[in-house]
């Protein structure tokens, strides 16, 4: 499993050893670099796996987006072309990838269906993430006409959960969310900047619930066509600030920053597919996850700064 060791990854594991599953290896990057052809060569020559799920990524909120815009095409472009290539040479049975919500287009009708893909350009400011991650789709879907390599490629809408990336400079949208209200509480602040105007609306799903996901994916789609993983809801910004102050105990005012890009206008995904396909339905409700998740920040707030701190020296 690339990416194990990862916010998404790290439940992936836990969610097949639940399973029973064989032996889950989980390489990690210091070892063999993705980005380079040679190194996930020698991944696969030293493990040949049985079953591959690609989840590495290059990933971050808007900010991290319009910083690093070739950094993220070029790292994970170039992660899911060597992680196919070699899977393909070394005869691997299956590889599920993990793509992103990130690749439809800005203005795709919703819910966003998975035939509306190439209904247009993603928007601005994750393009190059979501395009890295699209033409990997391309590449999953020739290779499987060429080489009759099975190939599966889900999309997860946006993610949250226990141990996900807290760091502001990098983080999405809730993990943003609950730092800020839980901070400032902490410090008596009584106001908190948002980016935006509160009007984007998002979906979210609960980490466990991608796990699972894409572990029956694994199990039991061998389709070429892409398949959404999702909640099937959508909520707007303003009102999910204002419900995760009210979760984390934070009465103070929320400023909304206009200046800065409120991102794609709506996310919401049609789930039809994962159902019927292989039996997916999200089924953690989004109260229950967004608790769980502001109680592992609470846990861990003190040793993520000193984490940051020391990595910031």
């Amino acid at each position: 499993m690339t990416g194990g060791s990862g916010f998404l990854g790290s439940h992936v594991v836990e969610a097949l050893r639940r399973r029973g599953a064989g032996e889950v290896i989980v390489p990690r990057s210091a070892e063999f670099d993705l980005t380079d052809p040679q190194a996930t060569r020698a991944m696969f020559a030293r493990h040949a796996p049985d079953v591959v799920m690609h989840l590495a990524a290059k990933v971050g909120g808007i900010g991290a987006n319009r910083k690093h815009p070739g950094t993220f095409f070029r790292d994970n472009m170039a992660m899911g072309l060597h992680v196919l290539e070699e899977a393909r040479r070394a005869g691997t049975r299956k590889v599920v990838v993990a793509g992103t919500i990130c690749a439809y287009p800005k203005f795709a009708p919703v819910p966003f269906r998975e035939d509306d893909l190439w209904n247009g350009y993603p928007e601005e400011t994750n393009a190059p993430y979501g395009v890295a991650k699209k033409a990997i789709l391309v590449m999953a879907q020739a290779y499987r006409q060429e080489f009759g390599s099975n190939f599966v490629v889900v999309f997860p809408v946006n993610l949250y959960g226990p141990r996900d990336n807290f760091d502001l400079e990098a983080s999405h949208v809730i993990p943003a969310m609950i730092r800020k209200f839980i901070d400032a509480d902490a410090r008596g602040e009584r106001t908190v900047t948002l980016w935006g105007d509160g009007s984007p609306t998002r979906e979210f799903l609960y980490v466990d619930d991608c796990a699972e996901g894409l572990v029956l994916a694994a199990e039991r789609y061998d389709d070429p066509d892409p398949v959404n993983l999702g909640a099937g809801f959508e909520i707007s910004m303003r009102d999910l600030a204002a419900h995760i102050a009210r979760l984390t105990g934070y009465t103070g005012d929320i400023v909304w920053d206009a200046n800065r890009p409120n991102g794609q206008p709506r996310r919401m995904l049609d789930v039809t597919r994962a159902r019927e396909r292989f039996g997916f339905t999200a089924a953690t409700s989004f109260d229950t996850g967004l608790q769980k998740t502001i109680a592992w920040y609470r846990e861990n707030r003190l040793a993520l700064a000193a984490q940051e701190a020391a990595t910031s020296r």
